[in-house]
């Protein structure tokens, strides 16, 4: 992404990296595709600000510079905002720009006087667009915006288009898993971390994948696991321990060098005594269920579905990455017909009044979920991961019903 400041080695710098000092190099810059300069923060100026986040948005991205006189381009310090600069910006896009634009923004005070500054607006290539600010849909004109032609609209939605075929065909990624002896496929729960805006010209090096993986370790460890590193053709897959034994299926991660990521966590399905006694209560309770069927622990799976979720957000942390600039899609798979089952009392109760809870589903995969469109402020992964596991599976979640709400708190506490 485009950057107007460079670092003494000639690197282009982050707005997080911009210092008072930089503002200098705007000197020798002249307004144009993707620079804005705006000398005052007047209430035209605010107005005008959701159209150029999304022109630029729609086109290569930008940065849009509020202090600088846009002729003789000198610093014109412009008061602090009382608010926080880069919730006003989002929040006079949210108002007024959709779907909400990709950006960054930061207000650099000058350290001679206090309380005055500059305001930077870094706004990146919109993966998604058209971007439609107050219902029109404007692109970069040289150093203005300006509404798009029908040819241009074409080309944004071909853009939308082919972006989400990216997302589609990630989301096919497979991780081995030995079968688990009679019972046939692993019943697996997958959640794939589609991470947007990196191009191939970021493409990154040895040296920073080393990085990624003793990051990943360490966040492994922080969970008390150990971690066991294989290498594919693209990307490295992390278990808790080698596939080696038949039947025993352990988390991976596959993580890529753009720090896309999957998660492929099997179930824990019951054999010997634990599913003879699981039979015994269902048949007690009327429940006939036939003969090779897979009967998963539902308190097991889902501490297992959020330890594993649990080293993602650890993850993110420790690189310090955003969950916001994350495409989510959930699936399903081998999990047609398997049975939920818990030996708590409140799991009993249910089930004898309203039947075992199993999965109704062939293997099946969510739609994508966008965490930069406006509506996740947060997320966790394991948070997300734990109750969709659930929600797919055939748990009522969001149910009014009294009886279903305690059986949510009671499967999705991990308490006992």
């Amino acid at each position: 992404m485009f950057s107007p400041f460079r670092a003494p080695d000639g690197s282009q710098k982050t707005i997080a990296e911009v210092g008072w000092e930089d503002l200098a190099q705007l000197k020798d810059m002249d307004e144009g595709f993707v620079l804005e300069f705006k000398c005052s923060d007047t209430a035209s100026v605010r107005r005008k600000i959701p159209k150029i986040v999304a022109s630029f948005a729609n086109s290569r991205g930008g940065w849009l510079v509020i202090g600088i006189a846009d002729d003789t381009k000198e610093v014109t310090p412009i008061p602090r905002p009382q608010a926080d600069f880069s919730q006003t910006v989002g929040e006079l896009c949210r108002r007024h720009v959709s779907p909400a634009p990709p950006f960054e923004a930061r207000f650099v005070e000058d350290p001679g006087n206090p309380g005055q500054g500059v305001a930077l607006v870094q706004v990146g290539e919109g993966d998604f667009p058209p971007y439609v600010a107050d219902g029109r849909v404007e692109i970069r004109e040289g150093s203005t915006s300006g509404p798009a032609t029908g040819g241009e609209l074409v080309e944004l939605y071909g853009k939308a288009t082919r972006r989400h075929a990216e997302v589609a065909g990630f989301c096919h990624r497979t991780v081995f898993f030995p079968d688990a002896g009679p019972a046939g496929a692993v019943p697996l729960f997958d959640l794939y971390l589609y991470r947007m805006g990196i191009r191939p010209a970021e493409a990154v090096g040895r040296a920073e994948v080393e990085g990624h993986v003793a990051a990943m370790r360490a966040c492994f460890s922080r969970q008390g696991m150990s971690c066991h590193v294989q290498h594919a053709h693209d990307s490295l897959i992390l278990r808790g321990t080698p596939p080696l034994r038949l039947g025993e299926a352990h988390s991976a991660i596959e993580l890529f060098g753009d720090e896309s990521m999957k998660l492929t966590v099997p179930a824990v399905p019951l054999d010997g005594v634990e599913r003879a006694r699981a039979l015994a209560a269902l048949s007690d309770f009327g429940q006939r269920v036939p003969e090779g069927s897979v009967i998963v622990d539902a308190r097991q799976t889902l501490r297992r579905v959020t330890l594993m979720a649990t080293v993602l957000d650890r993850y993110v942390r420790e690189r310090g990455l955003s969950w916001r600039g994350y495409a989510v899609v959930y699936e399903l798979e081998n999990m047609a017909g398997v049975i939920l089952w818990s030996a708590g009392e409140e799991y009993r109760a249910y089930a004898r009044r309203h039947g075992a809870l199993f999965c109704g589903t062939t293997d099946c995969r969510s739609h994508v979920r966008y965490l930069d469109d406006g509506a996740h402020d947060s997320f966790r992964a394991r948070q997300f991961a734990g109750s969709h596991f659930f929600e797919a599976c055939g748990l009522p979640l969001g149910s009014h019903d009294p009886e279903d709400i305690q059986l949510v708190d009671a499967l999705l506490s991990t308490s006992r």
